[in-house]
């Protein structure tokens, strides 16, 4: 988690596209998902998330190979406080735990 969200951002996630499409409905918390090819949008409130991404290589350790997606985060219309709310969210909904 981030201690601050920006309305653009980039980051890597530890995950494949179909975990991903998976994670979607519930990260968004009830909102509306729309799919798309390689991207989604989410409906916050009268704004709106797009998401955009692409695989990477798999990062490897030693024997592990960890898939990777680049996402691309684009707020539009979404106000600060939302904003840091709702990534909030999606970012414990989405984390992996372990331990």
């Amino acid at each position: 988690m981030q201690a601050h969200y920006p309305a653009d951002f980039r980051r890597e996630m530890g995950c494949t596209e179909a975990e991903l499409l998976m994670w979607l409905p519930g990260a968004a918390n009830g909102r509306p998902v729309t799919l798309l090819p390689r991207s989604a949008e989410i409906a916050i409130d009268a704004g709106r998330l797009e998401l955009a991404w692409r695989e990477l290589p798999p990062r490897r350790i030693a024997l592990l190979r960890m898939p990777r997606l680049a996402i691309s985060f684009h707020f539009e219309g979404v106000g600060e406080a939302q904003r840091q709310d709702f990534m909030r969210y999606f970012d414990l909904y989405t984390q992996r735990g372990g331990g």
